[in-house]
């Protein structure tokens, strides 16, 4: 039986080529028939009628949908790990953790970021693009518009291309095409924009401002006039270190600040207020509520908020699940989530939204929950067992952790980092640490360095991400540095007095960092008995089978459950079902994903 999907869509039939009942329309959210949904880490668009988009599956995996044509899947190099995608009209643009973008894009129809070689075809695969490398430049994240692309560039640098009808480009009367900065006086720290949107955004710091460019016939630019702007202009009323995001369709902008609140400007029938607005004004209907995402398309705008209440305006009725088709679309609508979400609204930052010109999409986003475990874990500054780094600077670690992502020894480490004539100071071995724990790169050339002293291969391969050195540290028994003790009952024994009754155990060999990380239980127990003793084991009071336990504990390693023939699935799913309160796990959504896909493997009621 096939697992389901954490993927709904909604929207216009067109889209029903990617659901189950393909003659279907999709009046309300239908569950997808893709595959492996809870590894997607985000979903973009091709805008207008365009029927297809991108889906980004980590580390480096994409895969391309597209109406009347078969999915697509896309690779990048082992050494390049995506960071984000941005879309438009034919072309993806994929933005690496290395500073390169990359294109996919269809050279039949429009031209809208020409940095290939016009040789491009169909969709057919992922390209460089070279420019940015050739200039030594270092892009830190991309934005797409209508036929247009933007670029943050080492750090505080504004680039731009494609075109520049009504000035949405920023330069002026210049024509756009290629890749070109725009010159601006302070530092640019953030950029932002709508797959269909014929304009930007971006905010400075010294001083801390938000600036607009492009179309603005309804006043979506929120500048105080319906005037295009042809060269950066600033938005009042708002500094740009207020701003969580803001995006943009055709004709309106949305704007959601640090705190939650959502602004509106632009066209009456999609900013939001019902009324056009040339500045940037509170939407009365979600004053109250706390917005922490939202999504745009060419008519239709999503807001999620912080207790997961799903909100959506515009015009398009194909927004609306049947029979909720409010009198006026133009304010903000609460919307159903489909059922399958109901048992996630206690989860924070994991439901995701994303729309398109006439579709909306619905999923969960899984993260990498043992890196989220292993940062909290880190930031505690609990139960480390070692220290890196140079004399008074020491930064404390966990010994296995740290051995098992670099294949070094602590004592290696420490002679090839921070040996007499180091260069290594605190700021980079705190990268370095970074990285160990979440995969996450803050620092490329501080990191590069590092590595290089330690004769790693950078940037990190697809091979050596967190989750797949941890699932290799489950296989080595070797370095497993602690024990759990599991009573087994002994049937001839069970009627002898209890004075005199032999306790058998069954011993669990583990990565005492994994029970620390996974677990709020084996925390606590960490914590009672490091006051009486330090020991390398512990004893389990379950009552839970033998089976079900190592079960549990190679969940912690690779995020996944799977059971041998001889293993009773429902003995096991049985045993298993309270484990999430019971052990105290953090990643409840996971955990219980996969106790479902067990049950649907197994026909399990």
């Amino acid at each position: 039986m096939s697992n389901s999907s954490s993927l709904y869509i909604n929207g216009s039939k067109a889209f029903s080529f990617v659901i189950k009942n393909k003659n279907n329309n999709l009046p309300k959210w239908t569950e997808s028939n893709l595959k492996k949904t809870q590894t997607i880490k985000k979903i973009v668009c091709g805008s207008g009628n365009h029927i297809h988009f991108l889906v980004w599956k980590k580390p480096n995996k994409l895969e391309f949908y597209q109406k009347y044509n078969k999915k697509k899947k896309y690779q990048l190099p082992k050494n390049e790990t995506i960071k984000d995608i941005a879309s438009s009209f034919y072309t993806y643009l994929i933005l690496t953790e290395s500073g390169k973008v990359w294109s996919l894009a269809h050279s039949n129809r429009y031209k809208e970021v020409p940095l290939l070689d016009a040789d491009q075809s169909t969709f057919e695969k992922i390209r460089p693009v070279t420019f940015f490398e050739e200039k030594k430049l270092f892009v830190n994240s991309v934005m797409m518009g209508c036929a247009s692309g933007y670029y943050l560039c080492n750090g505080d640098q504004l680039y731009v291309s494609g075109s520049n009808a009504q000035g949405r480009l920023g330069i002026g009367q210049n024509s756009g095409r290629v890749p070109m900065p725009v010159y601006v006086q302070d530092k640019v720290t953030k950029i932002f924009a709508g797959n269909h949107s014929y304009g930007f955004f971006f905010t400075t710091s010294e001083p801390d401002l938000l600036y607009a460019c492009g179309s603005n016939n309804y006043g979506q630019l929120g500048v105080g006039s319906t005037v295009d702007q042809k060269t950066a202009t600033a938005v009042q009323n708002f500094k740009g270190s207020e701003i969580l995001t803001l995006s943009s369709g055709s004709y309106h902008s949305i704007l959601i600040t640090n705190e939650g609140q959502t602004f509106g400007c632009g066209s009456k029938e999609t900013n939001g207020l019902g009324v056009r607005k040339t500045i940037f004004t509170l939407i009365p209907q979600l004053k109250e509520k706390k917005a922490v995402q939202m999504s745009t398309g060419l008519s239709r705008t999503l807001v999620l908020t912080d207790q997961n209440e799903l909100y959506g305006w515009g015009f398009d009725e194909n927004l609306y699940p049947t029979n909720e088709l409010p009198s006026r679309r133009d304010i903000p609508k609460k919307i159903r989530l489909a059922g399958f979400f109901t048992k996630y609204l206690e989860s924070k930052n994991m439901i995701r939204i994303a729309c398109g010109s006439h579709v909306s999409f619905l999923y969960l986003d899984f993260k990498n929950t043992l890196s989220e475990d292993l940062r909290l874990l880190y930031e505690s500054k609990k139960f480390c067992d070692c220290e890196i780094g140079k004399l008074g600077n020491k930064i404390p670690v966990h010994k296995s952790l740290i051995e098992c992502r670099t294949k070094l020894t602590i004592d290696q480490i420490q002679k090839k980092l921070f040996g007499e004539k180091s260069i290594i100071n605190k700021e980079q071995t705190l990268s370095f640490v970074k990285w160990i724990y979440s995969d996450e790169i803050s620092d490329l050339e501080k990191l590069e360095q590092t590595f290089n002293l330690l004769e790693l291969t950078f940037p990190p391969s697809v091979d050596n991400t967190l989750e797949k050195d941890i699932a290799q540290l489950y296989k080595d028994n070797d370095s497993k540095d602690f024990t759990i003790l599991v009573n087994i009952e002994d049937e001839e024994e069970e009627e002898e007095d209890e004075e005199n009754k032999k306790v058998n155990y069954e011993e669990i060999p583990v990565h005492k960092f994994i029970l620390l990380a996974r677990s709020g239980l084996f925390r606590a127990m960490f914590d009672y008995v490091n006051e009486k003793e330090n020991t390398n084991k512990i004893q389990d009071y379950t009552n839970k089978s033998i089976e079900s336990l190592k079960i549990l504990i190679k969940y912690f390693y690779t995020n996944s459950i799977k059971l041998t023939a001889n293993q009773d699935p429902e003995i096991i799913v049985d045993e298993l079902s309270d484990a999430v309160e019971y052990y105290q796990l953090n990643d409840q959504c996971n955990f219980e994903l996969e106790l479902l896909k067990i049950k649907k493997q197994f026909d399990l009621n």
